[in-house]
C-alpha cells in the first residue's frame, strides 16, 4: 500500500511523527500485546516506490535504572541503530524515530527504517539453494562477513540480546569469483551496551549457537573468523 504523495523529506520536522503515524500498509508483524502495551510492524511504500518498515507502538515501554518510570522501546532500538552504524555494523537505515505522550496509552512511538534491498533471511537463502549455487568459497565469505559484523558490534560492547539466525540477513551480488557476500543484522529492540565486550560477546555467540542450524564444521569456521576479528577467544565456545 502506498503512502501519501508528499515525500517524507517535504514534511516539516514537527509534522513528521503524524505523517508516518497516519500511513497504513501491510502488517508483516501483527500487533501483539506485551510490556504493558502493543507493538507491530507494517510495510509501507513511500513516493518513488521506496519500501519502508514502520514499527508502531502504543504504551510499549521498558524500564531500567536509567529509566525507572519507563521509556518507549523504539528509543532503545534507535540508540542501537545509531551506535552500530558508527561501528560500521550493517543494520537497516534509519528514516524516522519519534515518541509522543498519549493520554490513553501513555506513549505512542514510531521507528521507520528503509528496507534492506536485496537481502533475505539467511535460512531462506539456504533453502533456495544459494549455498549450492555460489559454492563453498562464497559461503565462507558469508560466514566471514557475519563474524566481522558481530565482532565490531561486540568490541563496541553492544549486545544484540536476541541473536537468532532468523535475524541474520544476507545479500549476494555478482557471479563467480566476483561474487560478493554481505550480511546484515535485524531486530535490535533488545540491543544494549554491556560493561565489557566479553559479556556482550559471550551472551550473543552462545545464543546464536543454540538458535542456528549450522553444523559443527560451519560453526567452527564462523568461530575462526570471529576470533580473528574480535582479537581473543570466548570462554565456552
Amino acid at each position: 500500500m502506498a503512502v501519501g504523495q508528499a515525500s517524507e523529506m517535504e514534511v516539516a520536522p514537527e509534522d513528521r511523527f503524524n505523517y508516518f503515524w497516519n500511513q497504513r500498509g501491510e502488517w508483516v508483524e501483527e500487533p501483539n500485546v506485551r510490556r504493558g502495551g502493543e507493538s507491530g510492524v507494517q510495510r509501507i511504500r513511500a513516493p518513488h516506490d521506496r519500501l519502508l518498515y514502520a514499527k508502531r507502538q502504543t504504551g510499549h515501554i521498558y524500564r531500567s535504572w536509567l529509566h525507572p518510570f519507563g521509556r518507549p522501546t523504539v528509543l532503545r532500538e534507535l540508540d542501537a541503530l545509531n551506535g552500530l552504524r558508527l561501528l560500521n555494523v550493517r543494520v537497516p537505515e534509519l528514516v524516522f524515530c519519534g515518541a509522543q505522550r498519549d493520554p490513553v496509552h501513555q506513549w505512542r512511538a514510531l521507528l521507520v527504517t528503509a528496507a534492506l534491498d536485496g537481502f533475505v533471511e539467511i535460512e531462506d537463502w539456504y533453502a533456495s539453494g544459494g549455498r549450492e549455487r555460489y559454492g563453498e568459497a562464497l559461503h565462507e565469505r558469508v560466514l566471514q562477513d557475519l563474524a566481522e559484523n558481530l565482532a565490531r558490534m561486540h568490541k563496541g560492547r553492544w549486545q544484540h540480546s536476541c541473536l537468532y539466525i532468523k535475524h541474520v540477513f544476507v545479500r549476494v551480488t555478482g557471479e563467480g569469483d566476483a561474487a560478493r557476500a554481505e550480511v546484515a543484522l535485524l531486530d535490535l529492540e533488545k540491543c544494549r551496551q554491556r560493561l565489557t565486550r566479553q559479556q556482550a560477546a559471550s551472551h550473543d555467540m552462545k545464543q546464536l549457537r543454540r538458535h542456528s542450524s549450522w553444523g559443527s564444521a560451519d560453526w567452527a569456521k564462523l568461530i575462526y573468523f570471529y576470533k580473528k576479528a574480535f582479537g581473543s577467544s570466548i570462554k565456552g565456545l
